[in-house]
């Protein structure tokens, strides 16, 4: 097999240059008077009816787009302030008209931009019926010599001007825009909920006072999120149902697994103490310190001492810790050949149920007392399924700590109890930074009590899949009792972050790679990302052994790169792919994983920070061919949001861009320019610079197609382009690892 070979060399990077021109409108509109008075007519139903409810300085506004919008879509001049409207923009989700997906989004903006806009709205009129016979079509729109002479000067007013570029932007507008409304938050919380406010820039305390609600600090996760029992959320979805943007009720109870009876193992498990192993965290139910590997943990409890604790409480957390210390001990046919690791266990929940809000809480402060510890494994679950228009409250805490920290959670992709009843995945495991593990039986078939992604009704989650046992073939763990056998995606999970550990803290390797070599083993040549499954088992299966994954066959070339985007676009032209007879015998894929930063309250349109990979030959005008035919930026393409996201993973912090293998396939051609090129740019859906210095990590193999091992020519002209290559050898990692961790005496 060929070791993975780590190139280390700058990437360049140049800022956007944008081709200008004016609004344009897209292929086969027809806009017309009587859907701009439909228009107005809303706007004046919400001027009415904020002048009514004078809870808030300004007015929320939702508006309901014809389609799923991308940012250059979304109105640039209705709703507008002093500022962009995309600044304005406190809320999305979807609806579905039709069978199809559309989005709504919900501004919060002074009624002075509502008289505006009807205004620009009356004008706009005006010019169609005076010019355009009541209606204009995109024909019309978009050829000047199609224009009569308009004079927008007698539109003008004081500071008011409607000139020719306002009223094209508000033809543009409307050609997306349905209707403007006002959004009622629709769910069913009787009990004490985790509430979220549309951000209106107002202390949430005082405004929940105005509606008779007082609560106390240790009740606010953070300036739009509060924890509110059931006496108190009914007085809010009575007098300001209008506020919430999002709820979910905050008591959670332990996703079911399945267990059978214990088998007494005394005296049959031993075990060496531990050295300088490495570390992982744990966050979970109580560890039972009774068991044989008990010198391997150090545990710390975070319940209450005033809360009684059952012997229940101690199952599964200590089955959990018991795999990624023991595990392939315990499961001799799954051993991974990693060794044992170190656990530093935090008990925060009891096996009868968990407050959300409390762990959350508790995660924030374990991690911040742990810097040291970069691997977390969460296998608490809830047995409620997540929401389709909002990211729980929970995996949005894993996701901003992750953006803010250099640490990554592996996170169960939680069970359900009947085989027969098709449920979705429960908070957090629809933490898209986290690595999200689905479980798989041990024929690679998801398991009878797998739950289903997708997140947000786009993101890929679960990310991928391993062996949690199942029905016939349980899984081994140790409990306060002895040995037991058991199945769930808790225990899938924890293979996976050992197998992360050893890459971050053996290999050396950022979180960002570490996550991208992990999805990218689960993918195969011969089927490349299965659309049919992935909702259950993510991209695929992980391999069992690390050589799998950190080593490939003699026909592969595979390399990892890292970088930082620091402006529009990160590019590296100088990747030397062997060739014969002037060809180029390969076929190549490549994953790339970014950790970005994250908004709750944009609702659907969640991620901060699009990363968009091209990779493959150069051609002779200087442009990438990509592997995946990926046209999203080029300038003569145009392509709409949904197949973006469909095709190319737009906004998705994980992408994979890839070539099957197939019969026949013939060498490529060489252009003049023989290097292959890798080109990254970066996109920001709310103009606040969230991309600048988000680090990447990306995993390229480059299969050979007649079977030849090249990676020594590959090595040498890698070399000689300036690339420092290394070669990720297990051995001499495992080497220099424990030489780093010697504790020296010093006389």
């Amino acid at each position: 097999m060929n070791d993975i070979l780590q190139l280390k060399g700058s990437f360049d990077q140049r800022s956007y240059k944008g081709n200008g021109g004016g609004a344009k409108l897209s292929a086969n509109k027809i806009i017309t008077v009587q859907h701009l008075e439909s228009l107005i007519s809303d706007l004046n139903r919400l001027i009415s009816f904020w002048q009514t409810n004078t809870l808030l300085p300004n007015a929320l506004v939702s508006v309901y787009y014809n389609k799923v919008v991308a940012k250059s879509n979304r109105i640039s001049r209705l709703l507008k302030t002093n500022e962009s409207p995309n600044n304005s923009i406190v809320g999305a989700k979807f609806w579905v008209n039709k069978k199809k997906h559309k989005h709504i989004i919900t501004h919060y903006v002074p009624l002075s931009s509502l008289n505006r806009s009807i205004k620009d709205l009356k004008n706009a009129i005006d010019v169609l019926n005076t010019y355009f016979n009541r209606k204009i079509d995109t024909q019309t729109f978009n050829t000047k010599s199609q224009w009569p002479s308009i004079p927008f000067k007698k539109y003008y007013s004081g500071n008011y001007k409607f000139s020719k570029s306002t009223f094209k932007e508000i033809i543009v507008d409307a050609s997306y825009v349905e209707s403007f409304d006002l959004t009622e938050f629709h769910g069913s919380n009787p009990k004490e909920s985790i509430v979220t406010l549309y951000d209106t820039n107002i202390d949430i305390i005082v405004v929940l006072k105005k509606l008779g609600i007082n609560i106390m600090k240790n009740q606010i996760l953070n300036n739009t999120t509060v924890l509110l029992d059931e006496n108190y959320l009914k007085i809010l979805f009575e007098k300001a149902p209008y506020l919430v943007s999002m709820a979910t009720e905050d008591m959670s109870k332990l996703d079911s697994y399945s267990f059978q009876s214990n088998l007494n193992a005394d005296g049959l498990l031993k075990i060496p103490d531990p050295t300088n192993e490495p570390l992982i965290g744990v966050i979970d139910t109580q560890f039972a310190e009774n068991v044989y590997f008990s010198k391997w943990v150090d545990f710390t409890a975070r319940i209450d001492p005033n809360i009684q604790i059952s012997d229940d409480d101690y199952k599964h957390g200590t089955n959990v810790t018991s795999i990624i210390v023991d595990g392939p001990t315990l499961n001799p046919q799954l051993d991974d050949g990693l060794g044992r690791f170190r656990v530093k266990h935090y008990g925060v929940a009891l096996a009868n149920g968990f407050s959300s809000f409390s762990i959350i809480r508790q995660i924030k402060s374990i991690v911040l007392e742990n810097p040291n510890i970069h691997v977390w494994n969460l296998s608490l679950g809830s047995n409620k399924e997540v929401n389709d228009n909002f990211i729980s409250a929970e995996g949005a805490e894993l996701d901003r700590i992750q953006f803010e920290h250099d640490v990554i959670f592996i996170v169960a992709g939680t069970n359900k109890r009947d085989a027969h009843v098709d449920k979705k995945i429960g908070a957090p495991a629809d933490s898209l930074n986290s690595l999200v593990v689905n479980s798989v039986s041990f024929d690679g078939q998801p398991a009878s009590y797998t739950r289903r992604g997708i997140v947000l009704s786009f993101f890929a989650k679960p990310d991928i899949s391993y062996y949690g046992g199942d029905h016939g073939a349980y899984m081994n763990v140790v409990d306060p009792w002895g040995l037991a056998c058991v199945a769930g995606t808790s225990f899938a999970a924890p293979w996976i972050a050992r197998k992360v550990a050893y890459l971050i803290e053996i290999l050396g390797l950022s979180k960002e790679v570490a996550k991208a070599l992990i999805i990218d083993s689960a993918i195969g040549w011969d089927t490349g990302v299965d659309n049919s499954s992935i909702s259950l088992k993510g991209y695929g299966v992980v391999p069992q052994r690390i050589d799998d994954i950190v080593r490939s066959k003699e026909s592969e070339i595979k390399f990892i790169v890292s970088g930082t985007s620091e402006k529009y676009e990160t590019f590296n032209y100088h990747f030397p792919v062997p060739m014969e007879n002037g060809k180029y015998p390969f076929i190549a894929k490549a994953t790339l994983v970014y950790f970005p930063k994250t908004s709750r309250n944009q609702g659907v349109d969640y991620t901060n920070t699009e990363l968009d990979i091209k990779f493959g030959r150069i051609k002779d005008d200087g442009s990438i061919s990509d592997i995946n035919g990926n046209t999203q930026t080029n300038n003569d393409s145009y392509i709409l949001e949904e197949d973006a996201r469909d095709l190319f993973r737009k906004w998705d912090n994980v992408k994979h861009i890839g070539e099957l293998l197939k019969s026949g396939t013939q060498p490529r051609k060489a252009y003049f320019n023989q290097n292959w090129g890798m080109s990254i740019k970066t996109k920001e859906r709310l103009n606040t610079n969230d991309g600048e210095g988000i680090h990447f990590g990306v995993v390229v193999t480059l299969r050979e197609i007649h079977g030849k091992n090249r990676i020594d020519d590959f090595i040498q002209q890698a070399s000689l382009k300036g690339w420092l290559v290394n070669s990720l050898s297990i051995q001499n990692q495992v080497k220099i690892y424990h030489q780093a961790e010697e504790h020296i005496d010093l006389e």
